[in-house]
């Protein structure tokens, strides 16, 4: 009798160990951060991009479309068809290029200037293809955060 109830016991903890592999795939709203934003000399930005895949599957990023705002002020629109797959639960950058605004432009050589660090916001949408589906699904972005100057690299906020 206690050999057949081992062996039941045995029979249930594989069953459940074989459905916890098979699991439902998760489809999650990404997320989107400045990863590092660069000053030119012709005062545009170069914006390194994180996006962030939260989901138990790939997606393939279509497009980015999102308003970034520096202590406040209005910078612009990164607005950006990156067309890359990012794996499970996994991140990766693309670069964009802004022409910010005056006072934005003004915040960011502050903060430089004053080696003192710069909030920031990124609200919009951006749009990517779960893997196994067949068209796009719009996810909204509202992200917030802080950049930091990069110490020995000028004109560089981290």
């Amino acid at each position: 009798m206690k050999h057949a109830l081992k062996l039941s016991l045995a029979a249930t903890a594989l069953a459940l160990l074989a459905a916890c592999g098979t699991g439902a795939k998760r489809v999650s709203p990404p997320s989107a951060a400045i990863q590092q934003l660069t000053v030119q000399a012709n005062g545009d930005w170069t914006v390194d991009l994180r996006l962030h895949n939260f989901s138990s599957v790939s997606m393939r990023f279509d497009s980015v479309r999102l308003e970034v705002s520096v202590d406040e002020h209005t910078a612009g629109t990164l607005n950006a068809t990156p067309a890359i797959s990012i794996g499970p639960t996994a991140a990766d950058v693309v670069k964009v290029s802004l022409k910010p605004e005056g006072m934005a432009r003004i915040a960011v050589a502050d903060a430089l200037a004053g080696r003192r660090s710069l909030s920031y916001r990124l609200q919009g949408k951006v749009s990517a293809t779960p893997e196994g589906a067949s068209k796009p699904r719009e996810f909204k972005v509202d992200d917030r955060s802080q950049l930091n100057p990069a110490p020995g690299l000028e004109g560089v906020l981290r």
